[in-house]
């Protein structure tokens, strides 16, 4: 996981990400690090983007013009690529985050990773399986998402996890691409007794996968296997490091 020094770049494709989820993913960014590069990108003169406006002030986000030049050619895109190419190249960035929905950022994705540098990824469930898989982490903002509440004439923003798409443990244990990721991630990184360190199987899991217990309603991974029920777990308390073993390992 990365430290508090970590330096994170942000990227918001304003044409492909709701308003209602910039709190949430500029929360979980700060989990890894500082969120000190925060642009947003779009045609500010178009009446669809005009809910970002406060945003932008309360989270101070850069705002990015540009227009669009024709018709079915997305300028927005192209600029947002270039603008993350030359940060790449001439920033000390120790990690970037792309919001968007769109699977053109594929290739920039790719590229940023290639230098080994970490790509949050945060999008709608509708964003294509490509864009997903090259991000090192990826996110559905369905799950951090705010809600606007109105409260006699008083209008209320609020920032929730959605709790309805936490899944039970036999949803968990019914997850065949879940399974076989934790069961590779522990596989692979467990001593002679069959126990892994939650740690290591965190990173094995981040390095083969965009995995993040958060699209399945959980904020950490130790307390999805806890729930899912198929791995015992054990807090050594003098170094605070947890151990996973599956239930029905044998030597």
């Amino acid at each position: 996981m990365a430290t508090d020094k970590d330096h994170i770049a942000l990227f918001i494709d304003c044409d492909n990400i709701s308003h209602k989820a910039i709190e949430g993913i500029i929360s979980e960014l700060s989990n890894y690090g500082v969120v000190n590069i925060r642009q947003a990108y779009g045609n500010w003169t178009k009446s669809n983007l005009k809910n970002w406006e406060s945003k932008l002030l309360e989270f101070a986000i850069k705002p990015i013009q540009q227009f669009d030049y024709s018709k079915n050619k997305n300028a927005t895109d192209i600029l947002m690529t270039i603008d993350a190419i030359d940060l790449l190249h001439t920033k000390n960035i120790d990690a970037f985050a792309f919001a968007t929905s769109d699977s053109d950022f594929t290739p920039v994705v790719m590229r940023v990773q290639q230098e080994g540098i970490k790509v949050f990824g945060f999008g709608e469930k509708k964003t294509p399986a490509a864009f997903m898989a090259a991000c090192s982490q990826f996110i559905f903002t369905e799950k951090l998402m705010s809600t606007d509440e109105t409260i006699g004439n008083v209008e209320k923003n609020t920032i929730k996890v959605v709790k309805e798409v936490r899944k039970t443990s036999l949803q968990l244990q019914e997850d065949t691409w879940l399974r076989k990721l934790l069961a590779n991630a522990q596989n692979q990184t467990m001593d002679e007794f069959g126990w892994s360190n939650l740690a290591d199987m965190g990173a094995y899991i981040n390095n083969k996968s965009s995995f993040s217990p958060i699209n399945y309603g959980y904020k950490k991974l130790s307390t999805l296997l806890k729930v899912m029920d198929v791995y015992d777990l054990y807090l050594d308390k003098e170094s605070k490091q947890m151990s996973v073993r599956c239930k029905n390992y044998t030597a």
